[in-house]
């Protein structure tokens, strides 16, 4: 039943985009203080790993329908799996209306994917599970922070565009360095993380040097734990 579950949730999630408007990040006229060119954001071209953790997540559940529709360990990382796509779901028409609860939802949907990630990390072989689920608990790991720095930003709370953006850039790496160390050698949730930092060098390019710079020496930290842990598990 839970492996069912799980692939009902993930068609919902993959068919979301198709019946809503998509999403490429948050319209700057949805802030009270237009957020054009956000520091904190990627560059467009990045939310195109979507297109790869669609895929993946839905061949992850029919691989679980077909082949461990009552195995204990993913039966383990379904429940949290199946909370997190079923949020997704809804979470590109909520965008579109309001940042603030597209925002909530964001991290709902972040705690049950890290939830799920760690629960699932040790299902071998890892590309059925673990490396799908890492993919996208680690991008929205960085999407999440964006979506707080955009709001601290856009509603103008305690500093401008630049520090928030250099906060949540902090706040993401702390949390991926704590997230890949639970899960160890799950190398697609650091990957992802990564991606997301390279979108936000190429956003801000030399125009804001400290927010490229802080992006790099995190693409650095996050990827240079991954490949260690690789190396170990070698």
């Amino acid at each position: 039943m839970k492996a069912w579950a799980v692939l009902i949730a993930a068609v919902a999630f993959v068919v979301s985009p198709l019946v809503t408007e998509g999403f490429a990040g948050f319209e700057p006229n949805q802030f009270p203080i237009p957020q054009d060119d956000a520091p904190v954001q990627p560059a467009g071209y990045a939310f195109s790993i979507w297109s790869v953790i669609y895929l993946w997540l839905l061949v992850s559940a029919v691989i679980g329908v077909w082949k461990h529709r009552d195995d204990p360990a993913w039966d383990a990382a379904r429940v949290p799996l199946v909370l997190s796509l079923a949020v997704g779901a809804f979470w590109i028409k909520v965008a579109t209306l309001s940042v603030i609860w597209a925002t909530v939802l964001i991290w709902i949907m972040l705690v049950t994917a890290i939830w799920a990630l760690i629960a699932g990390r040790n299902i071998k072989p890892a590309w059925e599970f673990a490396l799908p689920t890492g993919l996208y608990a680690g991008w929205l790991t960085a999407a999440s922070c964006v979506s707080i720095g955009l709001l601290g930003a856009g509603y103008g709370i305690a500093a401008g565009a630049v520090v928030w953006a250099l906060a949540m850039i902090a706040v993401a790496l702390v949390l991926g360095v704590v997230v890949q160390k639970q899960a160890f050698g799950i190398w697609t949730y650091a990957f992802a993380v990564a991606w997301a930092l390279v979108g936000i060098i190429v956003s801000n390019g030399t125009q804001t040097l400290s927010v490229s710079l802080f992006a790099l020496a995190g693409i650095v930290v996050i990827s240079g734990l991954a490949l260690r842990q690789l190396r170990s598990a070698a």
